[in-house]
């Protein structure tokens, strides 16, 4: 099978074509941080002219690189896949219209997948082995969640963010020290120059939840720099980073044992952090767990994932052709069994 996914749902415009959920022919993305770095996050009304502006752009490149003529795409392409939500509603508006387009035009069958399972399975996409059940951590600029994944399409949600996600606090906290948006590759990369002992900031555990908080993290890093006239960059992205990192791993391997599960699948755009990875794979050592991270491509928003969930979403789901005009977006799209 094979399908061409579209995700638009905040500030990357991305355009995919997947076989069989596992092979990546065409994975094609148009970044806006050059658009929105001067404002040192995602402003969704330049989002939106953006996502326009590329969206013909990214598709045509995936259709090209897959060697599918426009005209051919009701001949060779199965279904067409689209993120629903959750995400900004004018970035998701964009491609949701290109979607039902395409599907309307080419009447082939139309999914819509939650931009969260995207991220579920966005690391099956490179290990075969992964085979449900297993606890997937989703850690991004805008989630932190824990998730078990008991078989594709059926979850247990155990706890999420509660203010500021893990991304989100790597922005702000990279803000408050004058450094670069996005924030988590330039405090990854002074971390390796920093001494992660140097400062003791609090790790929110949030004991008796699965739930996690980065604010108060942040609101010490703060007033840690507020307090001084000048201090080392590196030691406090170091500090910080080593924080954020041992509050992710202790409460996934803490739910790893409480569930009696094995494999833990990690996913979002903080998974591309150096740190977090080894932190990863370590623990995994250490505890028995099979630890699956995907690559940093696939780590950050991207239409691969959405074909990925879209493809084992096709095999139990009935999509019903020429259903594509009744298809609607969904900012707050909470995660759903199929």
């Amino acid at each position: 099978m094979k399908i061409l996914a579209i995700e638009s749902s905040c500030d990357e415009t991305a355009a995919a074509i997947v076989v069989d959920g596992r092979r990546v022919v065409a994975n094609v993305i148009a970044s806006q941080i050059a658009i929105h770095a001067g404002y040192f996050g995602v402003v969704p009304e330049l989002a939106s002219r953006a996502h326009v502006e590329n969206i013909n752009l990214v598709i045509d490149a995936a259709l090209r690189k897959a060697r599918i003529r426009f005209s051919d795409i009701g001949d060779k392409i199965d279904a067409i896949a689209y993120t629903r939500g959750p995400g900004l509603a004018g970035s998701l508006l964009v491609g949701q219209v290109a979607a039902q387009t395409l599907s309307f035009l080419c009447d082939i069958p139309l999914v819509d997948i939650n931009h969260l399972e995207g991220h579920l399975y966005a690391a099956v996409l490179e290990n075969r082995a992964i085979k449900p059940p297993y606890l997937s951590l989703i850690v991004s600029g805008g989630h932190t969640e824990l998730v078990v994944v008991e078989d594709f399409g059926r979850y247990n949600f155990l706890g999420g963010t509660r203010d500021d996600a893990a991304g989100e606090a790597f922005d702000k906290v990279a803000k408050l020290l004058h450094l670069s948006y996005p924030g988590g590759p330039v405090i990854d990369r002074l971390a390796k120059e920093g001494n992660p002992a140097a400062v003791s900031f609090p790790r929110p555990y949030l004991r008796g939840t699965w739930d996690f908080s980065f604010s108060g993290l942040k609101t010490a890093v703060v007033n840690y720099v507020k307090g001084r006239t000048s201090c080392d960059t590196r030691d406090i992205c170091a500090s910080f980073q080593a924080a954020v990192v041992e509050t992710l791993i202790v409460k996934t391997v803490a739910a790893a044992r409480e569930y009696g599960l094995k494999q833990v699948v990690i996913g979002g755009g903080v998974a591309a952090n150096s740190a977090l990875r080894r932190a990863f794979i370590n623990a995994g050592r250490r505890e028995g767990l099979r630890v699956y991270l995907p690559s940093p491509a696939l780590c950050t928003d991207n239409a691969a994932m959405i074909a990925a969930a879209a493809y084992y979403k096709l095999q139990k789901v009935n999509v019903v052709r020429n259903h594509a005009l009744t298809h609607k977006i969904e900012p707050g799209l909470r995660l759903s069994n199929w």
